[in-house]
């Protein structure tokens, strides 16, 4: 492609009104400008511009020529104009990739955002499956635990505290558990993506609990049930069909409405990582990225802790 620093020069000259008026513009000297505008009229073999002493007037061809450039030059300062808005502003499709479980999260997170920029559009991904974030065109991806080996860029956005329950149902059939051993001897809904399944044989989970006086656990359970569906295995559990583990924050309105019960309140699990997970260093992002982040930090910031029993 031909440079076009020259149609660009054009533009200014016949807008400016004089060659010395676009040298100031454009932070040139005026024969350069007269140079560049030369050259131009030699390369197409016809005269743009009638010189005078006084003023410049276009000839036919100029008359034919400047339209191009002033649509050129337009173009130029709208793409501009639409990177900055990018940098500065959060606008345009914000696709934002989120577990099932965490779903719940994104509106409460980014409903303010969403309001104070009326050019912001959201497009939710929701997935249990690891999304590639190129393929799937996903600005931000959150993600939870341990993340694998990438180039992408993960900010941590909280910790999660995890907790075992039970429906009131089920703990009136099979009792209260009062230590962590104590759970072999129960019925186990596991998570999917954290049970170890061996051939013809039930998923087994790895529980490494800590008590509030230091004292440390480990209980291998096996999973009656396993689900790769956070949301399914909280409805099979508020259905008493055993203990499972979940995210505080996922389940305090059920247990608040009394569907399901703290189980060990006085023993902890290491809190799970929250990640905000984007394809870009944080210098380079769009607007619309650096706010959504900032939004589910100040969400996450919120969430209530459970207390030991």
């Amino acid at each position: 492609m031909d440079d076009l620093k020259p149609l660009a020069v054009f533009a200014q000259v016949v807008e400016a009104g004089s060659m010395s008026a676009a040298a100031r513009r454009l932070g040139m000297s005026p024969s350069a400008v007269s140079q560049i505008v030369r050259a131009l009229e030699l390369q197409g073999g016809v005269t743009l511009l009638h010189r005078s002493t006084r003023k410049l007037a276009l000839t036919e061809a100029g008359e034919r020529y400047y339209p191009h450039c002033k649509r050129m030059v337009e173009a130029a300062r709208a793409a501009s104009e639409s990177l900055q808005l990018a940098r500065d502003a959060p606008s345009g499709e914000l696709r934002v990739s989120s577990p099932v479980g965490f779903a719940v999260h994104i509106a409460p997170a980014l409903a303010p955002l969403l309001a104070e920029a009326p050019q912001l559009r959201l497009r939710l991904l929701v997935d249990d499956a690891m999304i590639d974030l190129i393929d799937a065109r996903v600005d931000l991806a959150v993600r939870v635990g341990r993340l694998p080996d990438s180039s992408w860029v993960a900010r941590r956005l909280c910790d999660f505290e995890l907790i075992l329950c039970a429906a009131p149902d089920y703990l009136a059939r099979h009792g209260i558990p009062a230590s962590p051993q104590q759970l072999t001897m129960h019925q186990w809904l596991a998570f999917g993506r954290e049970t170890t399944p061996a051939k013809s044989q039930p998923a087994t989970t790895l529980l490494d609990m800590r008590s509030s006086d230091g004292a440390q656990e480990r209980v291998q359970v096996e999973a009656r049930i396993a689900s790769n569906n956070q949301v399914s295995l909280q409805q099979l559990c508020e259905h008493g069909l055993g203990i499972a583990c979940f995210i505080h924050a996922e389940v305090q309105p059920t247990l608040e409405r009394g569907a399901l019960v703290h189980v060990l309140p006085e023993w902890r699990f290491t809190p799970l990582p929250v990640w905000a997970v984007t394809p870009n260093l944080e210098a380079s992002e769009a607007a619309k990225v650096r706010a959504a982040v900032d939004y589910l930090k100040r969400h996450f910031a919120k969430q209530p802790v459970p207390t030991l029993g």
